[in-house]
């Protein structure tokens, strides 16, 4: 007798909004903000008379240290992440896999409270073990979104999500830049700040994911092995997804949609503190307080972009945002001249940040094939991690031959423009009758 899906739950909805909580304190605490600076500091101290420091024998410029590791990294999540996706459609325990991966990050997250001195080998290590099982999970706990919410519900759930995860991100961030600035009064030297702030975020990521893997049920595998079958296996069935991804062609289209404009997404929240800082000469005391704007601000703008969804569809409200970030870019080039004008910008790109990857995320889930749901968000997460070079390179090109932050940043409004164009091409309707075929 066939296995009768599991009834919808809100118990399993709540649960499935803590891991977005319990995780993007990854994201703000130790990628965004304290582990780069830190890495650096710890390869300039561990550079030889030369000036370098030499990991496998190679000379290095510690000042390259961290964009190397973050290179890497997406190097690695590229192979990895779509391999995860595949073994999580054949997983029977896909709760177990989410946990192993999270708290793989978690742990190494937390390791980072003992790094010290010129351990900036071991520090790189921890950060591309996290950094991977952090996206591996995220491929798994997405792929739970068509199993918790209707269709008709996927907009509100994943937007719930975004703004619970940029309120908890938002929430350690405040608190571990507290400790930071009240740290010589507390008796404690910068670094040894620096390390709690970083280690909490690994505590907070496996103190919360405890929620989400006590609510959420495991279902049924999407696909089975044959007996004495497995990894060949499952990298086939990778390699034939791959293949017949073209059988998907709306699907693959909205792929390279967002491809195009999270990629200019990512490079507007990565570059925008360089344009504050080098053109506006912006503190880093103020630029760290629009970094903690930005996450409470995009709280509220996950759930009014919910609500635009629901007045005219989850694509459309997706167009809208697309269009004030290209306008965001046409200010900052015409008018953004000083920090408070800066700060009225960085608001306006948190109201529309939750909302434009919620409903990017609900739009997909619309448009995965039934059992194939987390293969999918893992070729989904390279199009989120596995692309940020190019708008940044476009950045950077653009910088070196006109010498103008502001052409710099006006440039990337080529991606968002190409990823509405292509977004405008996509019937999510025929896209998702497709999938369900």
């Amino acid at each position: 007798m066939p296995n009768r899906p599991l009834p919808y739950s809100k118990r399993e909805q709540r649960g499935w909004y803590m891991y977005d909580w319990a995780n993007s304190t990854f994201s703000s605490t130790v990628v965004t903000l304290f582990l780069g600076p830190y890495l650096t500091a710890l390869a300039k101290a561990a550079a030889g008379v030369d000036g370098r420091v030499h990991p496998l024998g190679i000379p290095v410029d510690p000042r390259s240290w961290w964009g190397y590791l973050v290179s890497i990294s997406v190097v690695t999540q590229i192979f990895a992440l779509p391999i995860a996706g595949t073994i999580a459609d054949f997983s029977p325990n896909k709760k177990l896999l989410m946990a192993l991966f999270a708290y793989t990050g978690a742990l190494a997250t937390a390791a980072m409270f003992f790094l010290h001195g010129d351990e900036y080998l071991i520090g790189g290590v921890l950060f591309l073990v996290a950094n991977l099982a952090f996206g591996a999970s995220i491929v798994v706990y997405n792929s739970f979104l068509p199993d918790i919410a209707p269709p008709e519900r996927r907009d509100a759930v994943s937007s719930t999500g975004w703004g619970i995860g940029y309120l908890g991100g938002g929430l350690l961030l405040a608190l571990n830049l507290a400790l930071f600035a009240k740290a010589k009064a507390l008796g404690l030297s910068e670094s040894m700040a620096v390390r709690i702030d970083l280690s909490s975020a690994g505590i907070w990521w496996a103190l919360f994911s405890l929620i989400p893997l006590a609510a959420i049920r495991n279902r049924p595998p999407g696909r089975t092995r044959g007996p004495g079958e497995g990894f060949t296996k499952t990298f086939r069935e990778f390699v034939v997804t791959l293949r017949e991804m073209r059988h998907y062609p709306a699907t693959l289209r909205f792929l390279v949609a967002y491809l195009l404009y999270n990629d200019a997404v990512q490079a507007v929240i990565t570059l925008a503190s360089q344009f504050g800082s080098d053109e506006l000469k912006i503190s880093m005391t103020d630029l760290t307080a629009v970094i903690l704007m930005v996450q409470f601000v995009a709280f509220f703008g996950s759930f009014l972009f919910d609500w635009i969804a629901k007045w005219i569809g989850a694509k459309y409200a997706v167009i809208v945002s697309l269009l004030i970030w290209s306008g965001v870019l046409v200010s900052m080039y015409v008018s953004v001249r000083n920090e408070r004008q800066f700060f009225i910008v960085a608001a306006i790109v948190a109201i529309v940040l939750g909302g434009t990857q919620a409903l990017s995320r609900s739009l997909f889930s619309l448009m995965i094939p039934k059992g194939r749901e987390a293969e999918y968000f893992g070729v989904y997460e390279i199009s989120d991690k596995g692309t940020s070079w190019m708008c940044p390179l476009l950045f950077g090109l653009a910088l070196q031959f006109t010498g103008s932050y502001r052409l710099a940043i006006l440039s990337l409004i080529t991606f968002f423009i190409a990823g509405l164009m292509v977004l405008l091409t996509v019937n999510v309707r025929h896209a998702a009758a497709e999938a369900a075929s």
